[in-house]
């Protein structure tokens, strides 16, 4: 059971009940949100865990600033450091790599040497060079001859001068003899197609460079996308085919240059068509619009607008139906001018109240009577019962009162009470002769009194056998001195002009006057009276009419209200924790005098005096 709040008021106290309108969490509910919220302490603790680490570290970071670095195949470099990579000079300059190529001046290279790549040399360096029979040979060449006997001798350009090169034996190959080729190079034979890249020459293609095979040889080619740094095409940088205008990137395309190639980038609100062309994007077809579905989506350069459709109000991704007044009595609008309505109301706009009682929806038990209220209905006690505590839907917990023990009959002191179902009987004791007397309000009212209440001029009262009854006074229009506050008629003897009752006052035909809250007109000899007309009190959840005034006024204070516009959405949970809906009322429980009655989720008690 939930608690509920006291209230303490100028004229008393409400007990406040919690805010039924709110969605209670279901089981299931409950459940997922005491795991988020473990969740939500392991990432908190983990948090405030690094959090005091990192201000542990903090302590002895002071002087310390932070700097640029950069980045390239796994070193780091910092803030304008200049290195060599492979044949280009590299800078570090504001967190982005800057390289360019190595200049090499054209080598001037005295008589007997030439310029040539020396192994992880970018630049060609004047090496010395071989004369064999009138060729010229660089350091390392080689040159097969054979002798007058048809041997093949192999010789090696080493230190200026060719060096015979010892052959043990050549391998055995496995192609026919017709597939076999003779190289200049070497005394021993190849097949046709032979893989030069997987020897020597393969390790020569250094950076972004492939070894490409030919019948007597191999070459390094750069790869696609990439220049050559060096003549022969070992050393290759990559070319930036947007910085050079060599793309194929079209309109609302972004190029964007990739390692050996580009990309093209299509614009926001644009969808590619191919590798170089990109379209605008129709969010709205493509179903990647934000917008309501009750909402017109319309695409836009770039993006997309949303607008509520007619009968709807918002900002277009959240569109709400609107119903012309709008829906009484807490109906939701699902639909331009469609409300549907809370338990108990009807109408296109929930403005009509259903009847429970009149249409057979509830049956109440015996002791019980069906109250109509507005959006529900109450089973309340009948006169003669009281509720027991147990509160129950239909008045079954309505239990009778015993009038003779709590003293609350009426019987004179002459005669014996006996309680009934739903009432008392005052009999004479046998062998006495009782007057049949009546006790009311402390006073003794003998047995055929009429007489006027003093609290309500207007109800007339009478003692039969012991037992007292009250009613409205019935207005005699023969009776000249009749009450005219309870009474105002008209004289039927004038034709035109109408008479007040007190036989003073007339009233000329058309002529109108207030009596007692009625708005009155002589027509024509009779008098038709009307309530008096009042001005609706908007928002407003209590309302109270003044003592000598005709028209209600709003109050803060529940407990002080004569009206209350009941939503049955708000209920009231008693001392014992039962549910008590909006408009019902109940005689507190352990007490015969309090009476309690559920005001909009707020309780009022007061206690009856003639109880006492």
């Amino acid at each position: 059971m939930q608690d509920v709040q006291l209230v303490v008021l100028p004229h008393g106290y409400i007990v406040q009940c919690p805010d039924l309108n709110r969605t209670c969490p279901t089981c299931n509910d409950f459940h997922g949100l005491v795991q988020k919220i473990m969740e939500l302490q392991d990432i908190l603790a983990k948090t405030s865990n690094k959090l005091a680490l990192a201000e542990e570290k903090m302590k002895y970071l002071d002087g310390c600033y932070c700097e640029r670095t950069c980045n390239l195949n796994g070193e780091i470099y910092r803030e304008d450091d200049a290195w060599i990579d492979g044949c280009r000079n590299c800078t570090c300059s504001n967190g982005t790599v800057e390289c360019e190529s190595i200049f090499c001046p054209p080598p001037q290279c005295p008589p007997d040497t030439a310029p040539i790549y020396m192994p992880g040399a970018c630049c060609k360096e004047c090496q010395p060079v071989c004369l064999f029979r009138g060729r010229v040979y660089v350091e390392g060449d080689r040159k097969s001859i054979h002798d007058s006997e048809g041997n093949c001798l192999l010789f090696e350009c080493r230190e200026r001068s060719m060096r015979r090169v010892e052959i043990l034996s050549c391998p055995e190959l496995n192609c026919p003899e017709s597939e076999q080729i003779t190289l200049s190079d070497r005394c021993c034979k190849v097949c046709r197609g032979h893989d030069f890249c997987t020897e020597d020459h393969g390790r020569n293609c250094i950076e972004n460079s492939d070894c490409i095979n030919l019948e007597a040889g191999a070459y390094c080619s750069c790869k696609e996308g990439y220049h050559p740094l060096r003549d022969d095409s070992a050393y290759c940088q990559d070319i930036d085919e947007c910085a050079e205008g060599k793309h194929y990137c079209r309109e609302n395309t972004m190029c964007m240059n990739t390692p050996g190639s580009f990309m093209c980038v299509c614009h926001t609100g644009y969808v590619r068509i191919d590798d170089y062309s990109c379209t605008e994007r129709d969010e709205c077809v493509q179903e990647m619009n934000t917008c309501d579905e009750n909402a017109l989506c319309f695409n836009t350069v770039g993006g997309h607008s949303c607008s509520c459709k007619p009968g709807y109000v918002g900002n277009g991704t959240v569109c709400k139906a609107l119903c012309e007044g709008q829906c009484l009595n807490g109906g939701s609008c699902i639909d331009p001018d469609t409300c549907v309505c809370q338990q108990g109301f009807t109408g296109k706009r929930c403005e009509t109240d259903i009847d429970e009682c009149l249409d057979g929806f509830v049956e109440c038990d015996s002791r019980a009577i069906c109250i109509n209220l507005p959006g529900w209905y109450h089973c309340e006690c009948r006169d003669g019962y009281h509720d027991n505590g147990k509160f129950s839907a239909n008045g079954e917990s309505c239990e009778d009162i015993d009038e003779c023990e709590s003293g609350r009959h009426t019987c004179a002191n002459d005669t014996v009470c006996f309680n009934v179902d739903g009432g008392f009987d005052c009999r004479c004791p046998h062998g006495k002769n009782c007057t049949g007397d009546c006790a009311h309000d402390g006073k003794v009212k003998h047995n055929g009194q009429i007489w006027v209440l003093d609290d309500d001029r207007c109800s007339v009262c009478s003692c039969r056998s012991g037992l007292v009854t009250c009613r409205r006074m019935v207005c005699d229009c023969e009776n000249p001195t009749v009450d005219v506050m309870c009474c105002p008629e008209c004289d039927p003897r004038l034709s035109s002009q109408c008479l007040h009752q007190n036989g003073l006052l007339a009233y000329s035909n058309g002529e109108t006057w207030v009596e007692n809250c009625q708005q009155c007109q002589c027509m024509s000899g009779e008098v038709d009276c009307w309530p008096v007309p009042c001005s609706p009190v908007p928002d407003c959840e209590f309302t109270v009419v003044p003592e000598g005034e005709c028209c209600p006024r709003c109050v803060m204070d529940p407990c002080l209200a004569d009206t209350v516009r009941n939503d049955m959405t708000k209920t009231c949970l008693d001392e014992y924790g039962i549910t008590r809906f909006s408009g019902s009322a109940w005689t507190k429980h352990g007490t015969e005098c309090s009476m309690c009655q559920c005001k909009n989720g707020h309780i009022c008690c007061s206690v009856d005096p003639l109880c006492l």
